[in-house]
């Protein structure tokens, strides 16, 4: 509410110079009926990650919505006509002030409400790669699992086991061994004791959360999308790839050419350092980084094999090849600038698959290599997770699950999410 009344005091009051009537209160009261219709007060307690990003076509959609109403009813809102300057103002101001409104509340929201506590119903196994995957959330708390097929047989009283264990949300992951029936059984039980319930269905594993629910009377099936790119979809990321590297690469200009030159004045050796990576198809490029290391750095891999920290790949924290330029580099990720160049030459994408080198890409069998279907990006869901902390395995799974449901909003939001990597230096 002060968010569309603040918008539209400044774009049509202070901006438009228009008189306000007092019927702008129905239309801020308004707002907020708009915003329940489109669901933007119950997310909330449906999901575990709580984020305004995600809401944000929504919020898009309730901007569009009250401005349209505002130009509707301008004679019931304003004193006089306000111009289609003064409208689109108010567009842009409602977006921002909503959106910037919702981080704000959720901030405040999760410094002042308690941890909420969770336990998974299912395998030890998926316990373990929630606990790794939940580790750096600060708003949530797994604190055990239990077998689900244990409770079902056991009769075992989830009011208890929420008393017990202090918890106020169940992820539900059903193995292949029980029924339907069973893990609605459970659902029931655990929203009847009050409990928040997530179900995690394995099938999403493979064909990932891109699905649309189908009823037909009753009966409900899910419509899977096609794997990888449509002709119209890959025109669409190529556009974006080519506007936003250039963008990119005319704007970070000034901070490359600083970089370069104290590569060049620091270490002996190439400013650029380029390395054979598994391209679309497993086709190789050679993608191109701002120098880090010392020159010669590759050679002495081997001699630094039991330093190795990474499942699958090679990282160490403290590797004594970086030199110190590189070390500053590597925090702020400027020596990935250059990658813009790749992107440039249709070599990569602003966003997709991590590419790997050769000895990496060998590594990937089966079905995980469907992940070169798609050109490999500067960043992706293995940067934002921390990509040294990502085991290979997992990583090939989070790159087949970008390929199975590649939408350009996706590519938005991971590039968003980028964004604060950077700024708080969690490179390596």
């Amino acid at each position: 509410m002060i968010a569309t009344g603040g918008a539209v005091v400044i774009a049509l009051g202070l901006i438009g110079r228009d008189g306000l009537r007092p019927t702008l209160l129905v239309l801020v009261g308004l707002v907020v009926v708009a915003a329940k219709v489109q669901g933007l007060y119950e997310r909330d307690e449906l999901v575990i990650a709580k984020s305004t990003l995600d809401e944000l076509p929504r919020l898009f959609n309730l901007a569009t919505q009250v401005a349209l109403v505002v130009w509707l009813a301008r004679h019931f809102v304003v004193v006089g006509v306000p111009s289609t300057t003064d409208l689109l103002t108010l567009w842009a101001l409602l977006l921002a002030g909503l959106a910037g409104g919702r981080m704000l509340a959720r901030r405040v929201a999760a410094r002042t409400s308690p941890i909420e506590r969770c336990m998974l119903l299912g395998e030890i196994e998926i316990y373990n790669r929630l606990s790794s995957r939940l580790a750096d959330e600060r708003h949530l708390d797994l604190v055990g699992w239990a077998p689900l097929d244990t409770v079902v047989s056991s009769g075992t009283s989830l009011s208890e086991l929420a008393s017990e264990s202090g918890i106020q949300r169940i992820i539900i992951a059903p193995g292949e061994s029980l029924d339907g029936a069973a893990v609605i059984d459970v659902i029931r039980a655990a929203k009847a004791t009050g409990l928040r319930v997530s179900l995690l269905p394995g099938i999403l594993a493979t064909v990932g959360s891109s699905v649309v629910f189908d009823d037909l009377g009753g009966i409900v099936l899910l419509g899977v999308p096609r794997f990888g790119l449509s002709q119209s979809s890959a025109l669409v990321k190529r556009a974006f790839d080519l506007i936003g590297a250039s963008i990119l690469l005319v704007v970070t200009s000034p901070l490359l050419t600083i970089a370069m030159l104290a590569i060049k004045r620091g270490t002996p050796g190439p400013v650029f350092f380029r390395q054979t990576r598994v391209g679309r198809g497993g086709r190789p490029f050679e993608m191109i980084k701002l120098r880090t290391m010392v020159d010669g750095a590759d050679a002495m891999k081997p001699d630094l094999a039991g330093l190795n920290e990474a499942h699958g790949l090679f990282k160490i924290h403290d590797d004594p090849r970086i030199t110190a330029q590189g070390r500053w580099l590597r925090r702020t990720h400027l020596d990935e600038l250059p990658q813009l160049i790749n992107v440039i030459r249709n070599e990569m994408s602003l966003v997709g698959p991590r590419p790997l080198v050769l000895d990496e890409d060998r590594r990937v069998t089966g079905t995980d290599r469907r992940r070169l279907h798609l050109t490999p990006g500067m960043t992706g869901h293995w940067q934002i997770l921390g990509a040294a902390r990502v085991p290979l395995a997992e990583m090939v799974k989070l790159d087949y699950l970008y390929v199975a449901n590649w939408s350009l909003w996706g590519d938005f939001k991971i590039l968003a999410r980028t964004l604060p990597v950077m700024v708080g230096r969690r490179g390596q």
